[in-house]
């Protein structure tokens, strides 16, 4: 599983690498047609903007994805956003955008749904430790006469700016799927907000929504150091220097990652 995991985070990489003018030239079309739309967007209202953002990117980024990816698209309306079947694995792969303005929840972790994930396990939350049993993928997907594929799970994150919505990094995540807890353990997930209602036994015990702590996870731990979970697949090197500063590590990886 752990070498598939690695196989397919490479493919994905080169293919954002090989799609990268498209991608930008996609991104790009908004501008077109910005006296039509700015006037009626507001990035700060009730977190709305971030998302008509991820809309807009999610439309370029899965159509270039759908039409020229990796594998057999799948219809099981639980999984992540995009959804393929490869000969050996089955694929999630799901889109998260962060402005400059929370660049926090770019650079540390990133958030999780349970549609998105395998890993439940246990979580320390403020000295206490939780669960995280929510997660609703499998570790293996089975398929008729008892055959088994793994869960691969990967999320593309990209930083914008907030004010000229320009494109800063691309990044390619690779999140360990479920059946690694003995490996991972309680590093992987960092918990989110607590959205059980108050009464539920399960609010003091249990995270409902988690992080994925891809910081603290950056080797695939079973193979060697040369290979990250993380692929810097774009980087804006007009990036002001203040901001570039924060954003030294992914500039340094996007140098030395090789291609």
């Amino acid at each position: 599983m752990v070498i598939l995991n690695c196989n397919y985070l490479n493919k994905y990489f080169h293919f954002l690498k090989f799609a990268e003018d498209e991608l930008l030239l996609g991104f790009k079309t908004k501008y077109k047609i910005k006296n039509d739309w700015y006037p009626k967007w507001n990035p700060t209202e009730e977190g709305k903007g971030i998302s008509d953002f991820a809309t807009g990117a999610e439309r370029i980024v899965y159509s270039l994805l759908n039409g020229k990816g990796i594998g057999q698209p799948n219809s099981a309306p639980i999984g992540a956003d995009l959804f393929f079947e490869v000969e050996d694995a089955f694929i999630h792969i799901d889109l998260k955008t962060v402005q400059t303005r929370n660049i926090g929840d770019y650079t540390r972790d990133i958030f999780v749904g349970n549609n998105q994930n395998s890993y439940n396990g246990k979580l320390d939350v403020s000295g206490n430790e939780k669960t995280y049993d929510d997660a609703c993928l499998p570790h293996y997907y089975t398929l008729e006469g008892g055959l088994k594929k793994p869960c691969l799970t990967y999320f593309i994150t990209i930083l914008y700016e907030e004010k000229n919505l320009e494109i800063l990094i691309i990044n390619l995540l690779s999140m360990p799927n479920g059946a690694l807890y003995p490996i991972y353990g309680k590093n992987v997930l960092k918990a989110g907000k607590v959205l059980y209602p108050v009464g539920n036994p399960k609010r003091n015990t249990h995270a409902k929504s988690i992080r994925y702590k891809w910081k603290e996870n950056l080797d695939f731990k079973l193979l060697d150091n040369n290979n990250k979970r993380i692929k810097v697949a774009y980087f804006n090197n007009e990036i002001d220097t203040e901001l570039k500063t924060k954003l030294s590590f992914f500039e340094e990886l996007y140098k030395n990652q090789g291609e």
